[in-house]
């Protein structure tokens, strides 16, 4: 494989997170950059961050995640260097794609740490790559590989976590499917919610197919008077009880790690309203470097090479769910304005 391959190198790329109290505020500053938020609403928000000694954990998963890849690809005769790049901290993505430049590769496939379709999730590191190239006289060609919502490697994960989180609820425990919100003009956003949607309905399905579920979306950060996708998980769960719901496992399938929006917008203050709600409160693992979705991660590269090779094609790739497989480049239109 490693001879034939036309890729060099992989490249993880993701949010990027701050390592220590000084880092937030300017990390923060990265984020919200021309987003026009207000000085005390990135106080606010950095509290979350300094509960946890400042650090986000989401660094500390790339680099066990990429170590994990490593590991994966050297075991499968892969003999591919991984490396990792940032949108809004260090290690900067610039200044990864600079050192794999000097280090002679020539053209990388990049995973993104972002499993769906919209905006956000997807366009805005194409955007990342491009300009990070821009930036690097001589930089490597580097391919995003296809969005893998649908793709087993990320279900299957889930699937055996929300087993592990129904055991000991109350029989009649509901799944409640979380996803980060966005706003309702955010390009991509109906084909966002219809990727939560088909694969939440694949985990219920094989993890408690008796078991009543809902989607419902968490880290809304916009201004009050801008429309985000609803209901919010806190006003989920007040319902749920209202209706006389004992418990409930919160299922973060928008997520791939437990970044600061699991840890604290779900395991802190998710978990203190449904206390003072009374209601049982589960919550499912992340995939994380689930052994599944570690190898998913060299099934995407090893696809997308033939691809190269062979010409790209969609049909009999593995996806669970009705939406099939998202192409291996998405169209010049897709998740820009205008793309509803």
């Amino acid at each position: 494989m490693e001879s034939m391959s036309p890729y060099d190198a992989l490249v993880l790329v993701s949010f990027g997170g701050p390592e220590g109290p000084d880092d937030v505020i300017p990390f923060l500053e990265n984020v919200t950059r021309g987003r026009n938020v207000p000085r005390e609403r990135l106080a606010a928000v950095g509290e979350h961050y300094y509960r946890f000694g400042g650090i986000s954990p989401i660094n500390r998963q790339c680099r066990e995640l990429k170590a994990a890849i490593e590991a994966d690809f050297a075991a499968h005769g892969l003999n591919v260097p991984v490396y990792w790049g940032n949108r809004n901290w260090k290690p900067y993505l610039a200044d990864t794609v600079r050192r794999m430049r000097d280090d002679g590769i020539r053209r990388a496939a990049a995973f993104v740490t972002s499993a769906y379709s919209c905006y956000s999730c997807c366009r805005q590191y194409l955007e990342d790559i491009d300009r990070a190239r821009a930036a690097t006289p001589g930089a490597p060609e580097i391919d995003k590989l296809r969005v893998y919502c649908n793709h087993p490697g990320f279900a299957e994960p889930f699937v055996a976590a929300t087993r592990a989180a129904l055991a000991g609820m109350p029989p009649a425990a509901h799944l409640v499917f979380t996803a980060h919100s966005v706003p309702l003009a955010q390009p991509g956003r109906r084909r966002y919610v219809a990727e939560l949607t088909d694969v939440a309905q694949v985990v219920r399905d094989r993890a408690a197919p008796d078991r009543p579920w809902a989607l419902a979306f968490q880290s809304r950060s916009g201004p009050p008077a801008q429309p985000w996708l609803e209901p919010d998980i806190g006003d989920h769960l007040e319902r749920l009880h209202a209706a006389g719901v004992e418990g409930v496992v919160i299922v973060p399938i928008g997520f791939v790690s437990d970044h600061m929006e699991v840890k604290y917008d779900l395991d802190v203050e998710a978990a203190a309203l449904a206390s003072k709600l009374g209601l049982r409160l589960a919550r499912a693992a992340t995939p994380g470097t689930h052994p599944r979705f570690v190898a998913m991660v060299r099934e995407l590269f090893t696809e997308r090479a033939a691809g190269l090779s062979a010409g790209p094609a969609t049909a009999g790739r593995p996806v669970v769910g009705s939406l099939g497989p998202r192409p291996d480049i998405c169209p010049a239109d897709c998740c820009r304005k205008g793309d509803p």
